[in-house]
């Protein structure tokens, strides 16, 4: 049958390994793209905050909840997503997001109402932008093992590209055109996520047999050979035992062994007769004459089928097996409960400064023109970061937690400069400082989770949802509580305090996640230890079942039975 020639191209790339690179690179081009309409858009929002508060006649707090809405959405539906892409893949469900993404940053220019922008951009856009993120990521983190970090991080950096570029050009573009025109060449950008899913093919990994392996097993076929007539030895020997048993024989279980002599000569003869075969059958003669029994081929037959359905289930089919739609047993490893929660409380601190640092450098006296830009200092500094995280993580030899432990505490303390400068550079060395130490935040607190220091690369796919469905609240209060501290202080650096008291939280759980996975590897190591003893305990007792089979084979007639016989009837009349 021939294939198509579309399936060659879109169909899935099966490799014998993880090919650190191949398709892969197309992947992590679409992600590029991706973060770039998803993240990328969301953070540069910001720089139509005043433009909706004068448009709608609405308060700070009132207009966040669109951003906070889209976060929450694209969060909350996490494990729809997950459970879409093990469904129906990672292809249509990518494409679908991104129409839904375009059409609701579109739509939004016809809106009339801040309401009415809650459902546009917040619930449909955000829709597109979980159907669009997620599988993204999952699917290139299955193409790379060895560069995974620094690719992710190389390929996360659209975000920081995006905030650069758009900050700027919008803020320009919107003088002359408008917000809402703003808004329509936004969406076009963001149309070309479509496109983006036709790359994500998906990838089988196909191990390649060996040769070694192969002479191998034609080796031990002939032990698994030599075990079935061992093992036919002895269940005839006890039958034998049984059936003297049975036929209530004055002698003891011993002398009954004397009615299965032909049984055992017979099975003599075919384990010689299988041997003299197994002997031709290597030098390359005919083995005609001494073909081994049928019997015993049956039964050599089943002990290798049985041993190679052992083997297979011990190796693990070739393919993978497909995924659980929706897993939510990950909520019972401790590792991932401190690991959700560190996700959880750093999110205060993901958004709101994006939405807030051009109303905190015009509130500290920084030009209007020239606060645009620190949004693009921060996207220079996050590009920077998201770098050098990902060579970072591909050099240490401990855990990499403790590497992002380290610049989420950092990032806890720019927060908490941003409260207490005044002053353009100092605003502009916060900015550079905390768009450094979110990006490789931002790069790698998901794909850490495919990290054995974590949950590890088989349990990612259904992690990684329940994972992000655990940040939609934070997501969804993050925003608006930074404009309820702006509306009753009347200070835009309120809104850190917010972000930093979230990333403290966040830095004490992510240091639970070593001692919890320390805690499971002793439990786990325990477990294993048990069941050693349980099986030498069952092979200690399969020795003592065999010792007591070696038994007086010696015929009926013979000196030493009746010998035997005799002392066994003195016994009995002593006895009475």
């Amino acid at each position: 049958m021939r294939v198509p020639k579309f399936q060659g191209c879109l169909g899935p790339n099966v490799y014998p390994e993880v090919p650190e690179g191949g398709w892969g690179w197309a992947v992590a081009a679409a992600f590029f793209v991706v973060e770039i309409c998803t993240y990328g858009t969301l953070k540069s929002l910001g720089v139509f905050l005043q433009d909706w508060m004068t448009e709608f006649g609405e308060s700070n707090s009132r207009v966040s909840w669109v951003i906070s809405i889209c976060v929450f959405t694209f969060t909350f539906t996490a494990p729809l997503s997950t459970l879409l892409s093990n469904r129906f893949g990672y292809r249509p469900v990518v494409m679908m997001g991104g129409f839904l993404i375009s059409l609701g940053t579109i739509t939004s220019t016809f809106t009339t109402s801040i309401n009415e922008m809650y459902i546009t951009i917040g619930i449909i856009s955000g829709l597109g932008y979980c159907l669009t993120f997620l599988p993204t990521v999952t699917i290139l983190a299955q193409y790379f093992s060895r560069r995974r970090a620094l690719v992710t991080s190389v390929a996360s950096s659209g975000e920081s590209f995006a905030i650069f570029a758009f900050a700027p050009a919008f803020t320009t573009l919107k003088e002359h055109i408008g917000w809402r025109y703003c808004l329509v060449v936004l969406g076009i950008i963001q149309a070309s996520v479509i496109g983006c899913g036709l790359l994500l093919r998906p990838i089988i990994i196909q191990p390649v047999p060996v040769k070694e392996e192969e002479e191998a097993d034609k080796q031990s076929l002939s032990l698994k050979q030599m075990a079935a007539v061992y093992e036919l030895e002895n269940e005839q020997t006890r039958t034998s035992i049984n059936s003297g048993v049975s036929q209530g024989s004055e002698d003891s279980g011993v002398t009954s062994l004397s009615t299965s002599n032909g049984d055992l000569r017979t099975a003599g003869a075919e384990t010689k007769a299988l041997m003299e075969w197994e002997v031709q059958d290597k030098e390359g003669q005919e083995p005609s004459a001494s073909r081994p029994p049928s019997s015993l081929i049956e039964k050599d037959e089943g002990c290798i089928e049985e041993a190679e359905a052992e083997a297979e289930a011990e190796a693990g089919p070739l393919q993978p097996s497909s995924p659980k739609l929706l897993d939510f047993s990950v909520l019972k490893d401790s590792v991932f409960i401190w690991y959700s929660l560190f996700g959880l409380f750093a999110t205060l601190g993901f958004f709101a400064p994006q939405l807030y640092i051009i109303e905190l450098s015009k509130s500290r006296g920084v030009e209007a023109s020239m606060a645009s830009y620190m949004l693009s200092v921060m996207a220079v500094a996050e590009i920077f970061g998201r770098l050098s995280i990902g060579v970072v993580l591909n050099k240490v030899c401990f855990r990499k937690t403790l590497v992002l432990l380290g610049c989420v505490v950092l990032l806890c303390l720019v927060l908490v400069a941003f409260t207490i400068v005044w002053e353009f550079w100092g605003l502009v060395v916060c900015c550079a400082l905390y768009g450094y130490f979110m990006g490789t935040v931002g790069s790698t607190h998901i794909p850490m989770l495919a990290e054995e220091d974590v949950v590890g690369i088989q349990k990612m796919s259904s992690s990684v949802g329940v994972y992000v469905f655990i940040q939609s609240f934070a997501g969804l209060a993050g925003p608006p509580l930074g404009g309820v501290l702006v509306d009753a202080t009347g200070n835009y650096g309120a809104a850190f305090y917010s972000c930093a008291a979230g990333m403290g939280l966040s830095a004490i759980c992510l240091a639970m996640v070593g001692p919890a996975k320390s805690g499971m590897c002793q439990r786990q190591s325990r477990e294993e230890e048990k069941g050693e003893r349980a099986e030498e305990e069952n092979m200690c007792q399969d020795v003592e079942q065999t010792d007591f089979l070696d038994v007086d084979l010696a015929p009926e007639q013979s000196p030493v039975r009746l010998d035997s016989a005799k002392a066994v009837d003195q016994g009995r009349a002593s006895v009475i």
